[in-house]
């Protein structure tokens, strides 16, 4: 699942939107959804994590099931 898909996800469990969330860290409207075409700054990823409370692994790497 793609960067901005499991920001979204976390987002609803969250009971919020990626719009308040952009809001919340002061990042630009729009910041997170450019995230699709452009690479974000880690500094950037990591705001997201810790607001929305997984760790960085969590929220960049794709689960792998065995």
């Amino acid at each position: 699942m793609p960067l901005v898909e499991r920001i979204k996800d976390l987002c609803k469990k969250h009971g919020t939107s990626i719009p308040k969330l952009e809001k919340e860290l002061s990042f630009g409207n729009g910041a997170i959804y450019k995230w699709t075409t452009n690479s974000p700054s880690i500094d950037k990823v990591q705001k997201v994590a810790k607001r929305l409370g997984v760790t960085l692994n969590d929220l960049v790497c794709e689960k792998v099931n065995t």
